[in-house]
């Protein structure tokens, strides 16, 4: 009898060992959080619904953000009201540009919808001479995200960009831009270890500051890879938040899709080639201004020194031939010269030649070439006089003020082979993709889809002072592609 029970003792343990095991497995197995689950592209950037999310701070989490803020802006919350003046850049509508004031960098035009307040990054010519008003990196908090009925705990949060958050943060504008990380703090905290949000570890959320379209970082990133040029996926998100006393309502955000998150794998089919986000203007090599997104522990950077020696080499204009063919050896240049082509007839007020930033690289393993992959457009597709070379202006289409402070603009401009290929680019995009008659669909789309959640925006959550501001935004933003389909065509009758 004592070996029938002890059978039978054995066979109960072990079925509920085998059960606990099952229910573990199907739990990390979750694809909301399992880190074996692919990227959900469709659940996460849907393309024909805004999503809703809910982020949850504590009140110390949102005291320990402003104490922290208070040391690397230099002010409180809302102390600095100043740093945003007259509103935001709303589309378009000035007649000229600004140019650099008090050493933190110009600004886009002034006038209608202009923008008041000045645009961190890097003095050309610096070579990661830092003009952030955000000095270092904010800090990560604990917080709690819930999306479809689901929550994720302990997430990392923090604050994200230079002028933008400096610029609400100072306005004491709670829509501010910030980083999710889901396992952040797996160190503290095993139990979220490789905790994933549906197969992603990192999203960026972009409040829409400087653009009260509320659509120019969805719309410009889509253009890039409809035109060939590798851009983070978007999509539109509702944003609640509490930051200790009860859930506000902040609007509607972009969610950007994290370059060294997912993107490359997505849209290089391979993740293992040197990944950076720099913060130069490719005059010299400075390793500081190249920060590493990948293979930290191999200090290689021997692809971005070899692309800015061979931009840089002294046969740029005696031997032409034998510069061009040392350097699309190491850099993706006819890609580049498309990226140019797009950014300059769109306009973009904040991208290399205004400012050395807003920019990743990847070198695939394929092809061993340094590529360049755009990033951040909220003050993109705004018009005004482009007087690039200036930090802080656009770029003109015939990039003839731009100087040899921004080498990958003028030297490739000056070479007639180069020339020409970017023309041809300049005319594909601008026939093909940039037509006010395809544009005003797209815009009307995204306005549509968006709309009744811009509607509910109030202050201070919002950088919309009515809804009014939304629809004259919108309107000069159809108008700004109407003049730079004009433009583009006296450009290339010249």
């Amino acid at each position: 009898m004592k070996h029938i029970l002890r059978s039978l003792l054995t066979i109960a343990t072990v079925f509920v060992a085998t059960s606990c095991d099952f229910n573990s497995s199907i739990i990390d197995a979750d694809p909301a959080t399992s880190s074996d689950a692919a990227p959900n592209y469709e659940m996460v950037f849907p393309q024909d619904k805004v999503n809703e999310l809910e982020i949850t701070l504590t009140a110390e989490s949102w005291a320990t953000i402003k104490a922290d803020m208070v040391t690397k802006a230099g002010y409180d919350f809302g102390t600095k009201a100043g740093q945003t003046a007259g509103g935001n850049a709303q589309g378009g509508g000035a007649t000229g540009g600004t140019p650099p004031t008090g050493g933190m960098g110009g600004t886009p035009p002034t006038g209608t919808g202009g923008q008041a307040g000045g645009m961190g990054g890097v003095a050309p010519g610096g070579n990661g001479a830092s003009l952030d008003l955000i000095t270092g990196t904010p800090v990560w908090v604990k917080s709690t995200v819930k999306f479809g009925g689901k929550e994720w705990q302990n997430v990392g949060f923090r604050l994200k960009g230079n002028s933008s958050l400096a610029q609400s943060w100072g306005a004491g504008i709670y829509k501010l831009p910030f980083k999710l990380e889901f396992d952040h703090f797996e160190d503290e905290i095993p139990a979220i270890k490789n905790q994933r949000f549906y197969g992603f570890k990192q999203v960026s959320m972009a409040p829409g500051q400087g653009d009260n379209t509320l659509i120019k970082d969805k719309i410009v990133a889509d253009l890039f890879r409809e035109a060939g040029i590798p851009a983070a996926r978007t999509a539109f998100y509702k944003i609640s938040i509490n930051f200790g006393n009860g859930v506000k309502y902040c609007g509607v955000y972009t969610m950007d899709e994290m370059i060294n998150d997912t993107m490359i794998n997505d849209q290089f089919g391979e993740e293992d080639g040197n990944m950076y986000k720099p913060e130069s203007d490719f005059v010299s090599f400075l390793q500081s201004a190249f920060e590493k997104k990948n293979n930290e522990t191999a200090a290689d950077y021997s692809d971005v020194q070899a692309a800015i020696t061979a931009l840089n080499a002294t046969n740029r204009t005696s031997d032409p031939v034998a510069w061009r063919a040392n350097l699309e050896k190491t850099f993706d240049v006819d890609h580049f010269l498309k990226y140019l082509a797009i950014n300059n007839t769109i306009v973009n007020w904040d991208a290399y030649g205004a400012m050395a930033h807003n920019y990743y690289l990847y070198t695939p393993k394929k092809t061993g070439k340094v590529t360049w992959i755009p990033w951040d457009f909220n003050l993109s597709m705004i018009s005004g006089t482009a007087t690039g070379g200036q930090s802080g202006n656009a770029v003109s289409l015939e990039m003839t003020e731009v100087s040899t402070k921004w080498p990958l603009i003028r030297y490739l401009a000056d070479d007639a082979t180069y020339l020409t290929k970017y023309k041809a680019y300049v005319k594909d995009f601008n026939t093909n993709y940039f037509q006010s008659s395809r544009m005003n669909g797209i815009i009307d789309k995204q306005v549509n889809l968006i709309s009744a959640a811009v509607a509910q925006e109030v202050a201070p959550y919002s950088y919309l002072t009515s809804y009014g501001d939304f629809t004259t935004a919108t309107a000069t933003l159809k108008q700004h592609i109407v003049t730079r389909n004009q433009a583009v065509t006296t450009y290339l009758n010249k």
